[in-house]
């Protein structure tokens, strides 16, 4: 049997230079220790094109938008990407989509509200159906965890998903427009290498620290507790005061809203007629009237004219009978 004939090796075909409005930057990422020789010039695609969203904002002209970022980008590394190796432009910020893990939102509860000193007096100009919806959203909210009363971080730093995306904020409009030409020129002329400098905390490290976070210090654990504790209680302290007063005034329609904490200091009901008199009064002011509606004129107008024409034909029916009681009358001659 005669040996077969070697097939030829293809071609590997160029990689294209843009996708649609994308220019697609190629990076070299480092090598790893462990991995084979052949994985040393590994390659990342970025896909770039100027941030373009539905919303126009006022960013929008000196930003550009990033595909497909690297899984380990961070803002430093970013920074130093078009800074050291893409012209030079000046990065104010990066925004980033959602991390691994998710970072938790934290806020203070909602007892934690400015004075009225530092509201400047906006305070008491607010409605009181406004307030009494807020403070309906301080009985039913539990505590939310701030920075201080949340437990410690697993994770010394964040990661990106597979395909993710970034808008990097440029210092102003010339900068942007620079780094994109720069961007392009580097893709066309295809000689230049762009390096990629990975980011802190990945690999084997990574989870070496995720190992150490996990089992955190006493002391950091009390810290956060007793701040967790604190919060609760204070919270708890202004519950049973709203629940007091919400149990102790009638609401703008007339209600008393039952709460938990007996029966001490009930409404009045001289209060509760009042309020129920007043909404009664209110409803009544602004009840729909009889010419509010266009047709409602319309229909008034035609009710006031048939009720004349019948008043006029009633006259004269009542004249042609008083004449013919009287008889004809014949002019003197």
């Amino acid at each position: 049997m005669a040996p077969e004939a070697p097939q030829k090796m293809k071609k590997a075909k160029a990689t294209p230079k843009t996708v649609a409005d994308f220019t697609i930057l190629p990076l070299t990422l480092p090598a790893l220790p462990g991995l084979p020789e052949s994985h040393g010039d590994a390659k990342h695609y970025m896909y770039i094109k100027p941030n373009e969203q539905n919303i126009a904002t006022a960013d929008d002209e000196r930003s550009l938008f990033i595909a497909n970022v690297p899984i380990d980008a961070s803002e430093s590394n970013i920074r130093a990407l078009f800074q050291e190796q893409l012209g030079g432009a000046m990065v104010e910020r990066v925004e980033f989509d959602g991390p691994v893990p998710a970072l938790p939102l934290h806020k203070r509860w909602k007892g934690d509200r400015p004075t009225k000193e530092d509201m400047g007096g906006a305070e008491e100009k607010r409605g009181k159906k406004r307030k009494r919806t807020e403070d309906a959203a301080v009985i039913a909210e539990g505590v939310v965890e701030d920075a201080d009363s949340a437990l410690p971080k697993l994770w010394k730093s964040e990661v990106r998903r597979s395909g993710s995306g970034a808008v990097v904020v440029f210092v102003d409009k010339k900068s942007a427009r620079g780094a994109l030409k720069e961007v392009q020129k580097a893709v066309k002329d295809g000689s230049k290498t762009i390096t990629w400098k990975t980011g802190d905390g990945v690999g084997v490290e990574r989870y070496k620290a995720h190992t150490h976070l996990t089992y955190p210090a006493p002391s950091s654990l009390q810290a956060s507790i007793n701040a967790y504790l604190s919060q609760f209680n204070a919270l708890e302290s202004l519950r049973n005061k709203l629940r007091k007063t919400s149990r102790s005034v009638p609401d703008e329609d007339g209600f008393v809203t039952v709460t938990r904490g007996g029966r001490a200091g009930p409404a009045r009901i001289e209060d509760a007629e009042k309020k129920k008199a007043e909404l009664e009064e209110r409803r009544k002011n602004n009840g729909v009237k009889d010419n509010f509606y266009r047709f409602q004129n319309r229909e008034k107008r035609k009710e006031a004219e048939g009720l004349l024409k019948r008043r006029f034909e009633d006259d004269r029916r009542r004249v042609d009978e008083m004449r013919g009681r009287r008889g004809a009358v014949r002019p003197e001659t």
